[in-house]
């Protein structure tokens, strides 16, 4: 099946899947450049590092998850470029300024303030992508911008390694800078003029009993993402070392490795969606294989030298890499008036869930060993998944131009 030529050289699409690279390249530098800048600023010890760090990062969570809530709500409010313009401004002014910091405070409320301009990008981006293509190019569109977006992980993982930690940052905010000019090209949805939504309207719409349940559904649909890179890649090292792996296994190489797949995986879940015509089906496929995967480094890991995790890490990526499908299958789940909001708080509610997945993990590590306190997670994960995958709706065909009522 071949790409349209129109999604090719579609502006919104291009602009769309640039503003997710860089959104991607700000996300993924914070983990890169994290102990070189810690250090700078005069926290020097392996164990201040590692807590402060965990702070740092919980404070750009909390401000990714109140970011999703609040863009979301503008997204259907005042229009998805809005959104577009707002939080890119947002995330790389605070960029800029964190390469500037010299106390730990400072830090925080940098990685709080592009944290929250960061939970913006994604959704508004996919919801304007299905808003302005044709139901065909749908997928394609979303796929190409996911695919580049997540190259944009793979860059700061080596630019960050290469480049002191402060021009690092200096350079994500002026990508973004950058990017922002290019987006007084782009024009507002048509849907979103025709059927914009009043304030009160938007999460009274989403509460409603049926559309809050197939929001949860939305959200549990995605958790196997982040239980995968946020434990299986992160805490690489203490698992092989339970399983028996002979020899060092670097987090920062599975964490490497698994990105590549996540971004080569996005494109793959995007076609097979177009080929099968179904989203249903791509996101079963991908997370059954994911389970399978999983099962296979849990149980089989003390049979693999460290080179072969890396590449079991890679093929975990690939799987995890339905994000795009996930993203746009949630938006076509809803109707206008509210699909801005669902489009952009779906992701961070997603990523938001790193912590109590974390939060598991180190529960069951108490009375199990890693590699069991990893299996427990992963059922519950997998099982919620595939679960929820099961109650969605396809909508592959389905029409968009529709709003939802109380």
């Amino acid at each position: 099946m071949k790409i349209n030529k129109n999604v090719l050289t579609n502006l919104t699409v291009w602009v769309a899947a640039l503003g997710y690279f860089v959104d991607m390249f700000d996300i993924t530098l914070f983990g890169v450049v994290r102990v070189e800048s810690l250090k700078a600023i005069g926290i020097t010890t392996s164990e201040e590092i590692l807590n402060h760090g965990i702070y740092l990062y919980n404070m750009q969570m909390v401000g990714m998850m109140i970011g999703g809530l609040l863009w979301g709500f503008l997204s259907d409010k005042k229009g998805r470029l809005s959104v577009l313009f707002g939080s890119i401004l947002l995330y790389s002014l605070g960029n800029i300024a964190n390469a500037f910091v010299t106390t730990l405070d400072a830090y925080a409320f940098c990685r709080f303030i592009t944290g929250l301009g960061l939970a913006g990008e994604l959704g508004a981006a996919i919801t304007l992508v299905v808003e302005t293509l044709p139901q065909k190019d749908r997928g394609w569109g979303t796929t190409m911008v996911a695919t580049l977006g997540l190259l944009g992980s793979v860059t700061a993982a080596l630019i960050g390694q290469k480049m002191p930690w402060n021009y690092a940052y200096i350079l994500g905010g002026v990508m973004g800078l950058g990017l922002l000019a290019t987006r007084f090209q782009m024009r507002e949805s048509e849907m979103f003029h025709k059927s914009r939504a009043k304030a009160e309207s938007i999460f009274k719409t989403l509460v409603a009993s049926d559309k809050f349940f197939k929001y949860i559904a939305c959200i549990l649909v995605g958790v196997p993402i982040y239980f995968m890179t946020g434990i299986l890649f992160t805490f690489s090292p203490e698992i092989a070392k339970s399983l028996g792996v002979q020899g060092e296994v670097i987090a920062g190489n599975t964490l490497l490795y698994g990105t590549i797949g996540l971004t080569l995986g996005d494109l793959l879940s995007g076609l097979l969606s177009q080929v099968l015509k179904s989203r249903k089906k791509s996101l079963t496929v991908f997370i059954s294989t994911a389970l399978a995967l999983t099962l296979v480094y849990i149980l089989g890991g003390a049979y693999f030298t460290p080179e072969a995790l890396y590449v079991l890490c890679f093929g975990l990526g690939i799987c995890a890499g339905y994000w795009a499908v996930l993203i746009t299958t949630s938006a076509e789940q809803f109707g206008t008036n509210v699909r801005g909001t669902v489009s952009t708080t779906v992701p961070n509610f997603v990523r938001g869930a790193a912590v109590f997945i974390t939060l598991g993990f180190h529960h069951f590590k108490s009375f199990l060993s890693a590699p069991h306190a990893a299996l427990s997670v992963a059922m519950i994960c997998f099982v919620a998944s595939l679960g929820s995958l099961y109650f969605l709706k396809e909508t592959f065909h389905a029409d968009l131009d529709y709003v939802e009522e109380k």
